[in-house]
């Protein structure tokens, strides 16, 4: 299975900080603006499962890979993304704007009728995206924001008025005709083969020492996108006629050589970034692939 990113994980890489006593908060919620969490110098977003549910507003033209399914979507957005699925997404455009809301399934303990995993939207072959038009962006943007006001107050009961905010979005989303515009990469192998690639390029450029490449194999891809390993390999030799492992290593290559080229690292420092406990392992493999050792090519 693929690694599951937790909340601890979401503060850590987006802002550098840690809410006081979440690991205590068995219902933790909080609510962003796009903006300050996109952008230069912000981690990007893995191919995984959370731990968490995530409602966002999202301005611009993105495509969101969404468990089997990919996701074109232009103008304004609203997704809804829960712990069973995993989930990742491109942006097409530079000025993307929006809100998102992050809480665990505790916080809505007692308070629904049901598991909110049991809404249409969470369940198997549910539509995570809604498209909104002026209005209705107008609409939920206004939800989103009175929930950043209360979620910076004082009010005692603020997460219960919280808890209907959210709640209101849910039924007014219920309300609207599900996006079907899916992004029609030729098959299901191609979709798979565009993942990898996003994924393996995501490790690049390394840009000091202390960077490691850790998705170094097929199995370490695989169960990053939640596929067999048989299944990945296929995929990616169907679509691009090499194996996988083959463009792993030439994207490792590759990168060796502008690090030997361009760096005053010593051979050490690069075998470890990219991934190889021993130099001895590092040299081995830059010879099998340029057919000379790596201090003959840096020269």
């Amino acid at each position: 299975m693929a690694q599951t990113e937790t909340l601890e994980d979401f503060y850590q890489q987006k802002f550098n900080w840690m809410p006081e006593n979440l690991k205590k908060d068995i219902g933790h919620f909080n609510v962003f603006r796009m903006e300050d969490c996109l952008g230069a110098g912000k981690t990007p977003i893995n191919y995984s499962r959370r731990d968490f549910f995530k409602f966002s507003l999202m301005r611009g033209r993105h495509i969101y890979h969404y468990a089997d399914k990919s996701i074109e979507v232009s103008g304004t957005t609203l997704l809804f993304f829960n712990p069973d699925v995993p989930y990742t997404f491109e942006s097409l455009s530079e000025d993307s704007t929006g809100y998102f809301c992050i809480f665990k399934e505790a916080f809505f303990a007692g308070h629904l009728r049901g598991s909110i995993r049991e809404l249409p939207m969470f369940t198997p072959g549910g539509k995570p995206g809604y498209v909104l038009n002026a209005a209705q962006d107008n609409h939920v943007s206004g939800i989103f924001e009175k929930m950043i006001e209360e979620i910076g107050s004082d009010y005692v009961y603020k997460y219960d008025l919280i808890r209907n905010y959210i709640t209101e979005m849910i039924h007014y989303a219920l309300k609207l005709q599900p996006t079907e515009n899916l992004y029609q990469h030729v098959d299901a192998n191609t979709r798979i083969t565009a993942v990898f690639t996003e994924l393996l390029e995501r490790q690049f450029p390394i840009e000091t020492p202390n960077q490691r490449f850790a998705l170094r194999s097929a199995k370490d891809f695989a169960e990053k996108l939640t596929v067999h390993v048989n299944h990945l390999n296929r995929a990616i030799r169907t679509t691009t006629g090499k194996t996988t492992s083959e463009h792993i290593y030439e994207r490792l290559t590759g990168e060796a050589k502008a690090l030997l080229k361009h760096t005053n690292w010593n051979i050490s420092e690069i075998s470890y970034c990219l991934g190889f406990e021993e130099p001895a392992h590092f040299n081995h493999f830059f010879k099998k692939q340029t057919s000379q050792p790596p201090s003959a090519f840096r020269g």
